[in-house]
C-alpha cells in the first residue's frame, strides 16, 4: 500500500511538471476547441427549452416552495431562474466532460502516453495488449455506464451538497476506467494490464476521483459566467481551458503511474524467475 502511495505521489509531481511543457500546452488546445464548439452548439439549440424545463421543475419541488415565496416577497423572483441556469450549466458541463473525455482518450491521451514513454521508459517493451478498437469499445462502454448513472442521479442534484459530489465521483470512475486502459494499451499484454489494474485498483480509483474533483472546479467558473453575465465571455473560455489542462494532467498522471507500475511488475517477474504475465497479484 505504501509503495502504491509513493508511486501515486511521484507520478503526480512528474505529471504536474510536464503540464508546463510547450508540447503538452499545444495538445491541450484540442479539447479546448472541441468543448467550445460543443458548448456553443448545445447552447444555440437547447438553452431556452432546457432552462424553461429546469425552472418549471424547480418551482414544482415542494420543499423549495417556502424559499421561492420568501424570495418573491423581497423582489428576488429572478432567483429561481439564476439557480436553474446554474444547475443547467452544471448538467451540460457533465455531459460535455463525458463526451470530450471519450474523444480525448482516443486522440490526445495516446500522444501524451507515447511522449511519456519516449522520455522516461524508452526500453520498456511494447506488447500491444490493447488495440484501438478495444480502446474504443472500452471507452464507449464506460461512457455509456457513466451517462446512465449521471441521468439517474439528476434528482440528487437538487440537494445542494450532492450536486458538487455526485458528478465528480462519476467523472472520476470514468477517468480511472478509460485512462488506465489507454495508458497500458501499447506496452502491456492483456494479462499484464489486468495484473496492474488489480494490484493498484485503489490508487488508480483514487486518482480518478481526484481528477473528478479537479474537474469540478471549472464548473464553478463556468457557472459564474452565467451568474455574472458581463464576464460570461471571459469566464466560460477560462473554464474550458482549465478543463483542457485537467485532461492533460490526468492523462500524464495515469501514464506515469501505469507505466511505472508495469515496469515494477516486470522487474518483480525477473526477480521471481517467471514470465511477467505469471506474476501473482494479491
Amino acid at each position: 500500500m505504501l509503495r502504491g502511495m509513493n508511486l501515486l505521489i511521484a507520478s503526480f509531481v512528474r505529471a504536474l511538471g510536464n503540464c508546463l511543457h510547450r508540447k503538452v500546452i499545444a495538445w491541450s488546445l484540442f479539447p479546448l476547441l472541441l468543448m467550445a464548439l460543443l458548448a456553443a452548439l448545445l447552447s444555440w439549440l437547447f438553452w431556452q427549452p432546457a432552462l424553461h424545463w429546469t425552472v418549471q421543475t424547480l418551482e414544482g419541488v415542494g420543499w423549495l416552495g417556502a424559499v421561492w415565496h420568501w424570495m418573491q416577497e423581497r423582489g428576488l423572483s429572478w432567483g429561481v431562474e439564476v439557480l436553474g441556469s446554474v444547475l443547467l450549466v452544471l448538467a451540460a458541463t457533465g455531459l460535455l466532460v463525458v463526451l470530450v473525455l471519450m474523444l480525448v482518450s482516443l486522440f490526445m491521451t495516446p500522444k501524451l502516453v507515447e511522449w511519456v514513454a519516449e522520455r522516461r521508459f524508452p526500453l520498456l517493451e511494447r506488447k500491444q495488449g490493447g488495440h484501438w478498437w478495444q480502446a474504443l469499445a472500452w471507452a464507449l462502454g464506460s461512457t455509456l455506464i457513466a451517462l446512465v448513472v449521471l441521468v439517474l442521479s439528476i434528482p440528487l442534484w437538487f440537494i445542494p451538497p450532492l450536486v458538487l459530489v455526485v458528478p465528480p465521483l462519476v467523472w472520476g470512475w470514468l477517468t480511472y476506467r478509460v485512462m488506465a486502459f489507454d495508458a497500458l494499451a501499447e506496452h502491456a499484454s492483456q494479462a499484464e494490464r489486468q495484473a496492474v489494474l488489480t494490484r493498484f485498483r485503489m490508487p488508480l480509483l483514487g486518482m480518478g476521483v481526484v481528477c473528478g474533483v479537479m474537474g469540478a472546479a471549472p464548473s464553478v467558473v463556468w457557472a459564474s459566467g452565467v451568474v455574472f453575465v458581463a464576464l460570461f465571455w471571459l469566464l466560460v473560455p477560462l473554464a474550458i481551458w482549465i478543463y483542457a489542462l485537467v485532461f492533460a494532467l490526468s492523462s500524464l498522471w495515469f501514464a506515469h503511474f501505469c507505466l511505472a507500475a508495469l515496469e515494477q511488475l516486470r522487474r518483480e517477474a525477473v526477480t521471481q524467475g517467471a514470465a511477467p504475465d505469471a506474476v501473482r497479484v494479491p
